[in-house]
């Protein structure tokens, strides 16, 4: 089975603090690995952003989310203990102890209604997904990422031949290749239809080229147009190219170049588009938001 969602995680945690002791996270933990039969597969997948394993990640929220609820208390880090309202809780006998459950507690409801500011924010709506409010927070990043791409690669189609190769000439610029922005375009030359071809810096010294292809295609790029590619660089004895293209590449021309020298990168339209992401290219910031814990030093330890 899959790790369960972090609100299947209240009831056995509950649970394991019914003895009315002080109890540690890191004890909590191997106890629940062990009474939701959960296999090392599943221990070790990591939420979207990598930085933990998803029973971790959701363990944590689930203390964090029956804290808020007052019925554990935190001792100490990373350590608590059951209260009298988390016993009462436990007595009802609720099938599954969830976010409607927890709501009718005041104090839990209050946690969860943001404070009010400008903006006139309207009461908190407490979510009953099975993500942790920080997956919720990375599956929705990802999700504008996406449709961002598309967008990017639509613009990109859409605009003249010219003007994708000077994005082409920002790109591999902004990647750290070709040197300055005048070394560059003179470097990569004259355009040709639906895209340019011709050469660029690997470095700022020039101590070596880049043979660059990159075509505007709407469909596949197969192995056929590589293979002429590669031949090209054959004939001009380079040992470097990079072709890049708005559409994606047959999984035989990405097998093909795996074999090969010289060395072939290919990166397709979504590929070019994430990179503009990451790189700032054609892309401005409109909001940030940070996620941010306790910083440990600052408190020193318990």
């Amino acid at each position: 089975m899959a790790v369960p969602d972090f609100q299947t995680f209240f009831n056995p945690l509950l649970e394991f603090c019914s003895d009315g002791l002080e109890h540690s996270i890191n004890e909590a933990r191997e106890k629940l690995k062990v009474n939701m039969s959960l296999s090392a597969g599943d221990l070790a997948e990591l939420i979207p952003s990598g930085s933990q394993t998803k029973f971790d990640n959701r363990l944590a929220w689930a203390k964090s989310y029956l804290v808020q609820a007052k019925v554990l208390e935190a001792t100490r880090r990373s350590h608590f203990v059951i209260t009298n309202r988390g016993r009462d809780l436990l007595t009802v006998g609720h099938i599954r102890i969830d976010n409607r459950v927890l709501s009718q507690f005041s104090e839990f409801v209050q946690f969860h209604t943001p404070i009010q500011n400008d903006n006139n924010i309207g009461p908190a709506v407490l979510s009953i997904e099975p993500e942790t409010p920080e997956e919720q927070l990375q599956k929705s990043y990802q999700s504008i990422r996406n449709e961002l791409v598309v967008e990017l690669l639509n613009r990109i189609k859409t605009n003249s031949p010219k003007f994708f190769e000077s994005l082409i000439v920002d790109f591999m610029i902004a990647m750290g290749y070709g040197g300055s922005r005048v070394d560059a375009g003179k470097a990569v030359g004259q355009s040709g239809d639906e895209g340019i071809d011709g050469i660029i810096k690997e470095d700022r010294l020039g101590l070596d080229i880049i043979y660059l292809q990159a075509k505007r295609w709407e469909g596949t790029v197969g192995r056929p147009e590589i293979q002429r590619f590669v031949g090209a660089l054959h004939g001009k004895r380079a040992k470097k190219g990079v072709c890049i293209t708005t559409g994606k590449f047959s999984e035989d021309a990405i097998s093909y170049v795996g074999t090969i020298e010289p060395k072939v990168v290919l990166i397709d339209g979504r590929t070019l588009a994430s990179q503009m992401i990451d790189l700032n290219l054609g892309t401005t910031v409109v909001a940030k938001y940070e996620i941010k814990k306790i910083d440990q030093d600052y408190f020193g330890d318990d």
